[in-house]
């Protein structure tokens, strides 16, 4: 099939570069000249496992291109996929620019039907909206199918290649007929393609994101009281885990939820939900609580100092809002980081993907270790704000060697606490047993 994809952040990259792996002959647009390309000379501007491979075999096999040309592309595509930004506004409620002021553009360029599908996550009543820009710039007949996506950061090329669900929202027979034809070969184990009414199909997506956020929320304030009651919070997680009706994902606590999905489409729903008069207060706690335990770190160390770090120095290892990542868009790190400074102390980082990022944000405000034992140097103590495989098993005789003293501030609770005692550090973890 002939398709193209306005767009080409996160969303629309992985989806058009899994989309042509199927056979389709795609064209990813964007307004960045630069950017595209980049894209045509093989680099790839996102750090995602196993996309390299997918987008140069493509390009290679001339199914995956990359244009600013937006009119060439609308007139040689049946099914125009858009995966731009909405982006909170000053609200809180998502911004609707980008969309709107694409359909208005295509409306402008199409001669033929097309079937239009929404592939950002937008407010519901965003499917209607787009029908109207359509109806009044164009006479040509159009079918606007919404069409979430359930991508998870650090394995979203399976989860588009093998996905448990896709949700349409149409009520169009034309393009329901359309668009099973197109994901039918990622769904032959037999996962659903559910169809249903563009509203509640806008709906679906905002539910599962805050669903989620709700749940981690939940077990990190689980987490917060098992310190004050002297209760371990992995027996608790194994305990209630272990029900069918509550599963063992997303239980596991930190320091709090970040990227750019579950904090941006929190904050879009409750949004929602007041703009139709309803006091979504679940999602309200959420946003309140997760907010403060993005610095719940800072807050024991603090303590751990008489509330007085300045002057001290502090190596943080891990920078991005989740491991297999180098997005750092809402990352607790940030949080950590801006205090840390605010009180004076200076701070050394490390991330296998993420210090670019950064860097670009906050500049020289913190130093950059190009490994994770040099961002141990002279640091007071060590904070770890993601959970990457390589902070799993470190050399602790190396850190040792590179620490002013033994202490370690956990915000994902990589080590075991007996080991912790034998080895003799201060060990501050999330929900768990001080270890002195």
């Amino acid at each position: 099939m002939k398709i193209a994809v306005i767009g080409t952040g996160y969303v629309g990259l992985v989806t058009g570069t899994c989309l042509a792996e199927t056979g389709n002959d795609v064209i990813c647009i964007d307004i960045n000249t630069e950017k595209v390309k980049k894209m045509q000379n093989g680099e790839i501007p996102i750090y995602e496992p196993g996309l390299d491979l997918l987008f140069h075999r493509n390009i290679e096999q001339g199914r995956l291109h990359f244009s600013t040309d937006l009119a060439a592309a609308i007139k040689a595509s049946e099914i125009i996929f858009m995966a731009l930004p909405t982006p909170p506004g000053g609200d809180g409620a998502a911004d609707l620019s980008y969309i709107l002021g694409a359909a208005k553009d295509i409306a402008n360029i199409i001669e033929d039907y097309k079937v239009i599908v929404n592939k950002s996550t937008v407010p519901v009543g965003t499917a209607d909206k787009v029908k109207a820009v359509f109806e009044n710039n164009s006479s040509v007949n159009v079918d606007v199918v919404s069409n979430p996506e359930f991508l998870r950061e650090g394995v979203a090329v399976d989860d588009f290649m093998k996905p448990d669900r896709i949700v349409l929202g149409t009520k169009s027979e034309r393009a329901k007929a359309l668009m099973t034809e197109l994901y039918n070969p990622y769904v032959r184990q037999g996962n659903p393609i559910l169809f249903m009414d563009e509203r509640s199909s806008e709906l679906t997506k905002y539910a599962a994101n805050s669903f989620l956020a709700t749940k981690i929320t939940f077990m990190n304030e689980i987490a917060n009281l098992c310190e004050l009651v002297g209760a371990d919070v992995d027996s608790v997680r194994r305990g209630i885990g272990a029900d069918e009706r509550i599963g063992k994902r997303f239980l596991f606590p930190g320091i709090g939820y970040g990227g750019s999905c579950f904090p941006k489409d929190v904050q879009a729903l409750s949004m929602a939900a007041s703009e139709v008069n309803y006091d979504f207060k679940i999602l309200k706690s959420v946003m309140t609580v997760n907010q403060e335990q993005k610095l719940l770190l800072v807050s024991k160390l603090l303590k751990y100092y008489n509330q007085d770090i300045n002057g001290k120095h502090f190596a943080i290892w891990g920078l991005a809002f989740k491991p297999e990542t180098d997005d750092i868009r809402e990352a607790p790190a940030l949080y950590i980081i801006d205090e840390l400074i605010k009180k004076g102390a200076t701070v050394t980082v490390f991330d296998p993907e993420a210090m670019d990022n950064i860097n670009n944000i906050i500049g020289d405000k913190v130093s950059y270790a190009k490994g994770q034992y040099e961002a141990l140097e002279n640091a007071d103590a060590l904070l770890i704000a993601t959970e990457w495989s390589l902070f799993r098993t470190p050399d602790f005789s190396r850190m040792e060697e590179k620490l002013i003293s033994k202490v370690i501030f956990d915000g994902r609770n990589l080590y075991d606490l007996q080991k912790m005692i034998d080895m003799g550090y201060y060990y501050n973890s999330v929900g768990r047993k001080l270890i002195n």
